[in-house]
């Protein structure tokens, strides 16, 4: 005997009924292939279910158990079908997301609140990397989705999807004599020093401050150095200098520190950030995170672009 969904739908509802032309009104179906397809459940279990009477059909001691059991069963049934229609869609199941570390502060943030809020069966796994590290993980299949800045290298065979553009900032210790001003020229800031990236470090916002700055006319003269955003914001902190970043850092409320937007239209105060999937036709779950990355992107960006594995320096 096969215990089938609709079987345990109609022993359900005569069970709630107790009256086999009830029940057969609420299924929709005639009293007589009902009462067989009961006749069949009880033979098959070999147990009555029902003590039938003039009034009605009553449940059994064993029937009473078998109910119970049956709205479990229909339940974790609906439930299965459910969920892997949710993974189908990607609204629900298991998505590996690496992000290089300047998009931590505000758009990694903000993605992971719209999908707790429209996505909440959707688990998201983190991973902070390189881009050149980030981009190895996608062709090896480790990774589903990265966030990057761009040019990068080693996007062949890979999708990348400009999601928006963001400009550098210049960030001030708050009582430099610069910050009293509401935006700045970059050569204005030739006559000061500055915290750089290590040799290798930060390689495209290196390079992208070295050719803004010649672009102005000047080569920076480093204070300091460090291999990340946190350690070259920690020199302007104390005071020590100053420093371009990506406009995202305005949203961490440093102490000491401010930002100040930089006037121009200069290629290289810009910098595109963009999503890298596999182009194997990305995975319900990757397009329902490209749809909000779409969706909100940067404060600076404008409708997103797709092309395919973009070539250029890192």
């Amino acid at each position: 005997m096969e215990l089938t969904q609709r079987l345990l739908q109609q022993f359900v509802v005569l069970a709630e009924e107790q009256h086999f032309g009830r029940a057969a009104e609420r299924l929709v179906m005639s009293q007589p292939p009902l009462s067989q397809a009961i006749q069949r459940l009880e033979r098959g279990l070999g147990v009555a279910l029902f003590d039938r009477g003039p009034r009605g059909a009553r449940l059994t001691p064993a029937g009473r158990a078998f109910a119970e059991d049956a709205r479990r069963l229909l339940e974790a049934q609906a439930a299965a079908i459910d969920r892997v229609r949710r993974i189908a869609s990607g609204h629900e199941g298991e998505l590996r997301l690496g992000f290089i570390s300047s998009l931590g502060y505000d758009l990694l943030p903000r993605l992971l609140r719209r999908t707790h809020a429209e996505l909440p069966g959707l688990r998201l796994h983190l991973s902070q990397h390189s881009s050149a590290e980030l981009l190895g993980m996608l062709h090896t299949g480790t990774l589903d989705l990265a966030l990057v800045r761009l040019p990068v290298t080693g996007a062949d065979q890979l999708t990348v999807r400009q999601i928006g553009v963001e400009r550098l900032v210049a960030v001030l210790p708050e009582r430099h004599p610069l910050a009293a001003e509401s935006s700045l020229d970059l050569s204005e800031l030739a006559e000061q020093e500055f915290a750089l990236p290590k040799p290798g470090a930060l390689p495209g916002l290196a390079q992208q401050v070295a050719l803004a700055c010649a672009q102005a006319g000047f080569t920076p003269r480093p204070r300091g150095r460090a291999d990340d955003l946190p350690g070259l914001l920690g020199y302007v902190a104390a005071g020590l200098c100053l420093a371009l970043a990506p406009a995202q850092v305005r949203s961490l409320g440093i102490p000491g520190v401010t930002c100040r937007p930089l006037r121009g239209a200069s290629p290289y105060l810009e910098t595109a950030v963009a999503a890298v999937h596999r182009p194997d036709g990305p995975d319900a779950a990757v397009q329902q995170v490209l749809g909000m990355l779409a969706a909100f992107g940067l404060s600076d960006s404008d409708r997103p672009e797709s092309v395919q594995g973009t070539p250029s320096s890192s």
